[in-house]
């Protein structure tokens, strides 16, 4: 059985951060997070049932994370375009700052322990801004809240290759912002 969080199980998912950013998730093995942590293999089947599990942490601790630094950042910002502009940037850059974007963002829709937690976590995200993008005038609020994720996904995946991209930030800014 785990045992709940600690600082081993804490220094696990930040090896297991660091692994995924140097090796991507279809090639992070346990062997390789212990190693990267320090520990003994067998410290890694105290915190985690398995692999599987493992990956599930890691992804829920990495878009917690992101989830709350840009909650810190626009939550004193009353609802509208500037709230909305604020976030939009918010998320572009804590995810090119952020330690294992590309594994947790783009490889774990290839993950299947990790499809539905992504649907999820895309379907929360969606819920946090739909009053947002309602602020805005939109209505119903929710195809463009959708549209909203998917472009700012796409952004990150373009910024990750290419830099920040003030251009695709902007586009995208004008047509939800209007």
């Amino acid at each position: 059985m785990a045992r709940p969080a600690g600082p081993g199980r804490e220094a696990l998912l930040r090896a297991g951060l660091e692994v995924a950013d140097a090796r991507g998730l279809s090639k992070m093995s346990v062997n390789a997070v212990v190693e990267a942590a320090g520990m003994a293999k067998g410290s890694f089947y105290q915190h985690f049932k398995d692999r599987g599990s493992y990956l599930l942490a890691l992804h829920r601790r990495y878009h917690g994370g992101l989830e709350e630094q840009v909650l810190a950042e626009i939550g004193h910002i009353p609802s509208g375009r500037e709230r909305v502009s604020r976030g939009v940037h918010s998320y572009l850059d804590a995810s090119l700052a952020t330690t294992g974007t590309r594994a947790l963002l783009v490889q774990a829709r290839t993950e299947p322990e990790l499809f539905e937690e992504t649907r999820v976590r895309n379907a929360r995200t969606r819920e946090l801004i739909a009053p947002e993008i309602a602020a805005l005038g939109w209505d119903p609020p929710e195809p463009v809240t959708h549209m909203l994720v998917a472009m700012v996904f796409d952004i990150t995946l373009e910024e990750l290759v290419d830099g920040r991209r003030d251009d695709l930030r902007e586009a995208v800014l004008r047509l939800i912002l209007r």
